[in-house]
Parts: C-alpha cells; structure tokens; sequence
C-alpha cells in the first residue's frame, strides 16, 4: 500500500526525450555500423601504405603499385624526397642497380609514413608520388573496429542476423523502434505503455521483414516525431526533484516504523 503513493506523473519530464529518444538515436548509429561491417568486411591481412600512394602518370594518377609493376621495379627500388610546400607529395628515384643506396618507400610492411632517402645532386625523379596519408588513417581506424568487432561479437546472434538476409541486428532494431514510441507517447500523452500496442510490427522486425533502408527511413520520420512532441509536450523540463525526495524520506519513515 505504501508504494500506492507513487504516481508515474511525478517521474515523467521532457529528459525522456534523451533518456528513450536519445537511446534510440545511439542504437541506429550502431546498427548503420553494423551494417557497413557485414556489407563490408575487412581481409585479415591489413594493408600496407603502398596500397595508398599513387604517382602522377600522364595527364592523370595510377596506383603506385601498378606503376611499379609497369617499370618493373621493386619498392625497394626506390628514393623519396620531400616538395617544397605540397603536403604528402614527394620526389620519386628509382635505382634498380642499388648504385646510391635508397632506402626504399617503407621500410617494413607495418609503417605508418614512407621513408626518405638522400639522393645524389643531379639526379633528376622519375615522377612524383602522393600518398592518402588521411585515407590510410580511416582504413587503419575501420580496419581495427572491424576486427574488434568480430572478436567480440555474438557468433549465435550475428549468424541469425545472417539467417534473416539483413545487414542489421534485427533484435537491436526492434528494442530501438520500441523506445521510439515511448518517447513520442511519453511526451505526447504523459503516458508509459510498456506492452506494446503494435507488437506485430515490433516482431515483424525483430523477425527480419524490413529491409535496413526502409528502416532507416521509417526511424528518422519517428525522431522528427518525438522532436515536435517535445516542442508541443506540457511536460515540465525536469522532475521536481524536491518533491520525490521528500516522498521518499515519508516511505522510509513509514515502512521502517
């Protein structure tokens, strides 16, 4: 009987935007991460900074590794010199005799940046090289989140994620959906349903029916939603904080007496 003295109304304020709402945005973050993880997984062997060095050929580029191939020289080949003012571009020599002693683009396949070398005045580059020294740090990044990742994971879930032939943890969907409508209904009506009206939707999720893309879709026309409830909510900003504790302190009182 005590416990009658709580009312729902006493609890509820506008933060359930952030608390329902704001949970639900973290979860479809998550899941858009997932699903560039399945559609798009990392090799075990992890790319080398060659893979993103290119060299001016013509009017245009071509990876460097084909140019290599081309001239049919090896990286080892090979002398890098700074420019003057151009950012990750360099001077390329190549010396296959090993005459001037270069010391290559990297020294050892885990480099983060190319190496330099001294190169003999007179000598003139081949050609100049480029390397996506920006690219190679967002590949390194999703190369290690991935791995992570898959270390990680629920073989069981993720192999049923596989099952249904969707890139998304249905599961995880689900439970985002759901908060969604609270928040909307929390704001909107000052109410907490917690058995879901629309629990066939819910399932038919949960089971794999809808594609992500219409998912997505379907999410954000929810946010947009729960962000003019909450413009329009009558709801307070924050719970009266004062009033809850002073409850509190009465229902100790009691029930320890």
């Amino acid at each position: 009987p005590l416990l009658d003295q709580l009312s729902t109304k006493l609890f509820l304020s506008k933060k359930c935007k952030q608390s329902f709402a704001g949970f639900a945005f973290t979860q479809i973050r998550k899941a858009r991460g997932l699903n560039k993880k399945i559609v798009n997984p990392h090799g075990k062997e992890k790319k080398t900074i060659l893979e993103f060095c290119y060299v001016l050929h013509g009017n245009g580029s071509l990876p460097l590794l084909k140019w290599l191939q081309s001239k049919q020289v090896t990286p080892q080949d090979c002398g890098l010199v700074n420019i003057a003012h151009f950012k990750d571009v360099y001077g390329l020599y190549i010396d296959p005799e090993k005459r001037f002693g270069y010391k290559g683009i990297i020294r050892k396949n885990s480099a983060t940046s190319v190496v330099l070398s001294s190169i003999p005045k007179g000598q003139e580059p081949i050609t100049h090289l480029y390397f996506n020294q920006d690219g190679y740090t967002s590949y390194c990044k999703e190369y290690r989140d991935y791995w992570d990742w898959v270390e990680k994971r629920n073989e069981a879930r993720y192999q049923q994620n596989l099952d249904h032939g969707k890139n998304y943890d249905t599961k995880n969907m689900m439970h985002t959906f759901r908060l969604l409508d609270m928040a909307f209904e929390i704001l909107r009506d000052q109410k907490i349903i917690v058995e879901r009206p629309n629990r066939a939707e819910l399932l038919a999720i949960r089971s794999g029916e809808w594609s992500y893309e219409d998912l997505m879709e379907k999410s954000a026309k929810k946010m947009e939603a729960v962000e003019f409830a909450y413009k329009e909510s009558p709801l307070p900003d924050v719970p009266d904080l004062q009033t809850i504790e002073r409850l509190l302190i009465n229902l100790r009182h009691a029930f320890y007496k």
